[in-house]
């Protein structure tokens, strides 16, 4: 199973902004763009000019980060997303948040997607009463997500129940902490999305 191995810290900076990838890092003052609010590399305080083609890549790119996706996949996720019904940069998106390990971030389980594709891949993680070690295995509406009974003492689980109620979970989804639970009332739609990506531009630059 491939994914990116590099630093977290270097992708946000890269987009200019603060991706979330590293926890509750992003939130200190330690977080790498309160330090360094420009792109790495030694050319990175004199990038050129954004033409409407690098605007469009960027955004690309930011999506794919933001969620932990490769190239191949997200491309793969674009045309399943023409194949539906409806706008394309929305249902690309609805993609993206129905992956498993999203849920499980978006509900409060993990503090980073990172950490929620590990405690996915770890099999820790059970969906409709089957355990689930995929990230990108999509959630649909009525599904119920529960952590494994003998994963429910183990430290991320804990801290999470007593964190409970800190993270804003999102309308689509409802969170029983004390049972670990998340139930999916329904698949998200773009107002409930709020990831910062202009999802239009990615559609232009795959028709391109």
């Amino acid at each position: 199973m491939a994914r990116y191995t590099g630093a977290d810290c270097k992708l946000c900076r890269r987009e200019k902004m603060k991706l979330f990838l590293k926890g509750a890092k992003c939130d200190s003052p330690k977080c790498a763009i309160e330090i360094r609010p420009y792109p790495p590399g030694e050319h990175g305080r004199n990038r050129p000019r954004e033409n409407e083609y690098l605007l469009q890549v960027r955004e690309k790119q930011r999506a794919r980060r933001v969620y932990g996706v490769l190239e191949r996949q997200f491309r793969n996720y674009y045309a399943e997303a023409a194949r539906r019904r409806g706008k394309t940069g929305e249902n690309l998106l609805q993609i993206l948040e129905c992956r498993l390990d999203n849920v499980v971030y978006r509900a409060g389980f993990a503090k980073s997607r990172d950490m929620a594709r590990q405690l996915v891949c770890h099999g820790h993680i059970i969906v409709n009463g089957h355990k689930v070690d995929i990230p990108s295995y999509q959630v649909s509406h009525n599904d119920i997500i529960d952590v494994k009974p003998k994963s429910l003492e183990l430290t991320p689980f804990v801290v999470a129940r007593a964190e409970t109620g800190e993270r804003q979970v999102p309308a689509w989804l409802e969170v029983i902490p004390e049972k670990m639970r998340i139930l999916v009332h329904t698949l998200p739609v773009r107002a409930q999305i709020d990831t910062q990506v202009q999802e239009q531009l990615i559609v232009e630059y795959y028709s391109k």
